[in-house]
């Protein structure tokens, strides 16, 4: 394989060690992805069936657009094939997506009004979110709609399901999923209590999405939040680069 694919594989397995430290794993069902660099229509995805701590660069199963798999040994899931052919189709500048079932993501995944900007957590993603109807999640048809879903926005909250981030890079996907994971754990908390939220003024909104999309814009948009990450599961002893 090229270095950049090696590369690719040695960041996606890491992204799944930092997702299981985080805590943001259901056993087997959930993945993140990563397309190659250089093979538009190729991608990287878990072996269904690992737990993500154990996941490695050189377990990751290789598989094309169609369906096609390039790896020897390994296995895809269903969903998460439709989920992310569906997005890297209709979306060629994103090179990563990740899709969680946590419990506060999937709380708000379940309410007819989700996110308010409410948090600096919110403010952070706002703007970019969007929502998107559940669907069968191994049809065609789901494919097709997320996909059209993912055009408007990079923060998705899957209805009845789940969240889902895309990025130009992991860092930015990483980045994004963090702030709305932490926008949908201070919603949950905020609707449990007896007072209504303290609103944050329309302008303030209008600004922060202003310069959040400028940040945004910079191909190093997540960076520091990865190095930071990446020393996180060093510093447990993780060898995942094998």
């Amino acid at each position: 394989m090229t270095e950049a694919e090696w590369q690719a594989r040695c960041d996606l397995a890491a992204l799944y060690r930092i997702t299981d430290v985080y805590g943001w794993t259901d056993t087997i069902n959930t993945h993140m992805s990563a397309r190659i660099p250089g093979e538009p229509t190729a991608f990287l995805i878990n072996n269904y069936g690992d737990l993500f701590h154990e996941i490695t660069a050189s377990s990751l199963v290789k598989l094309d657009l169609d369906g096609t798999v390039y790896s020897k040994d390994g296995s895809f899931n269903a969903a998460g094939f439709t989920i992310h052919s569906g997005v890297y189709k209709a979306r060629p500048d994103v090179n990563c997506v990740m899709h969680t079932h946590t419990r506060a993501g999937t709380g708000i995944s379940v309410l007819k009004k989700g996110l308010r900007p409410i948090s600096q957590d919110a403010l952070a993603v706002l703007d970019e979110v969007v929502y998107h109807e559940y669907g069968m999640p191994t049809s065609q048809e789901e494919c097709d709609a997320l996909g059209i879903s993912c055009q408007q926005g990079s923060c998705v909250v899957l209805r009845n399901h789940g969240l889902l981030s895309v990025g130009a890079t992991i860092p930015a996907a990483l980045r994004r999923l963090y702030m709305m994971e932490r926008a949908c754990e201070v919603e949950i908390i905020a609707r449990g209590l007896d007072e209504e939220p303290a609103p944050i003024e329309d302008d303030v909104v209008q600004g922060y999405a202003a310069r959040a999309k400028a940040q945004r814009a910079s191909p190093e948009f997540g960076m520091t939040d990865w190095k930071a990450a990446l020393r996180l599961i060093e510093g447990k002893g993780s060898d995942w680069r094998q």
